[in-house]
């Protein structure tokens, strides 16, 4: 057995990497800070009852579980962070006056992983609205992601819309369906099945069609006949994307599904340029409290590590070798100037062994060649 080998779908994120991965967060964390979202930082592992009721939907299979040496109960180690923010929410900041604006950052482990995306551990970061779902509080969320990844230097954002519930609203209204056929009528729409939707519900086809570059998406969703059972969701959808546009590309695709489960009537994926997959996630749901209601709440996830490894640049190095019996003045001075400056130990330390663009020679700084 070989005792540095990990656990499958764990690594080690190594120099520069681990530093990009740090200043993504922390750019992310200030851009959300400026706009009144404060940070929250919830432990790692909940009693595995009280974290399965706030996931929702399946996603406790998820969730990593063991029997606590200490208390003999079911822990979990969180699979997302998101229903923490709003345990606290309902808990802790109940007597907050609404809406409370949360953003939080930290690491969550997956039982199992994808192919597509095989990674167990990942880093997760985000903004949670908790007490509004309206438009304005929309156009407040999407907004700050975006602000937020550029100020990471992250390039080429796009934004994928899709309306959670427009089944559900649809099928209880203008375009009846059986109650045990929606969950395959959902299915068959996200896959794209024309042949197996037009056998279930062919009245929903057109919704296949509803999916492209945003506007041209949504005149096509504004056609379909509901006798004005949309109006308001897509109303607002076209203000949202409209607070966007030149800034981001956008689309849209109604009954995208994978991952919006818990999502009501706004759902929403965050792509970039040279990424595979989405960057991040988002849209609206609803709060559980203590006493059984629930109350509306709009947010965004991003995934540290799909956009550092999706080749978001290191910041350049200018690290700076200051020799035996330099001044330690004169180093302070550098590092205020923004200079990372490496002090050498022994007499037989190189820049070229500490990786040193720069050499402090007197009170000179020359410019050193890589080994």
């Amino acid at each position: 057995m070989t005792l540095s080998l990990l656990p499958e779908g764990f690594h080690d994120r190594l120099p520069p990497f681990a530093d990009v991965a740090a200043r993504l967060e922390a750019r992310v964390m200030e851009a959300a800070f400026a706009h009144g979202y404060e940070r929250i930082d919830p432990p790692l592992v909940e009693f595995f009852e009280g974290l399965a009721q706030r996931l929702k939907a399946s996603r406790t299979i998820d969730a990593v579980r063991y029997v606590d040496p200490v208390s003999q109960r079911t822990l979990a180690i969180r699979p997302d962070m998101t229903a923490q923010v709003g345990r606290i929410a309902a808990t802790r900041m109940a007597h907050h006056p609404r809406p409370v604006r949360l953003s939080y950052a930290g690491p969550v482990v997956k039982l199992r992983a994808s192919e597509l995306a095989p990674e167990r551990e990942q880093r997760q970061m985000g903004c949670e609205l908790i007490g509004l779902d309206n438009v304005a509080a929309a156009k407040e969320i999407v907004g700050v992601a975006v602000e937020a990844l550029e100020a990471a230097g992250v390039a080429d954002i796009s934004i994928d819309f899709t309306l959670p519930d427009l089944v559900d609203v649809l099928a209880a209204g203008p375009f009846p369906v059986a109650a045990d056929q929606i969950e395959t009528l959902k299915d068959r729409l996200d896959a794209k099945d024309a042949g197996a939707v037009a056998t279930l519900a062919p009245a929903y086809l057109p919704l296949i069609e509803a999916a492209g570059p945003f506007e041209a998406a949504h005149d096509r969703l504004c056609a379909f006949a509901t006798g004005g059972t949309l109006t308001s969701r897509l109303d607002g959808l076209w203000a949202i994307a409209q607070s966007l546009k030149g800034k981001v590309a956008l689309t849209l695709d109604p009954t995208e599904r994978h991952g919006f489960e818990y999502q009501s009537w706004i759902g929403f994926s965050i792509f970039a340029g040279g990424v595979r997959g989405e960057i991040g996630r988002g849209g609206s749901y609803t709060v559980m409290h203590e006493d059984g209601s629930e109350e509306p709440a709009i947010g965004f996830s991003l995934y540290a590590d799909a956009i550092v490894d999706g080749g978001l640049a290191p910041t350049e190095r200018r690290r700076l070798f200051v020799p035996v019996g330099a001044d330690p003045t004169l180093a302070a001075q550098m590092r205020g100037e923004g200079w990372v400056t490496v002090a050498a130990l022994d007499d037989g330390d190189t820049p070229q062994a500490q990786l040193c663009t720069h050499a402090l020679a007197g009170n000179k700084i020359v410019s050193v060649r890589p080994a």
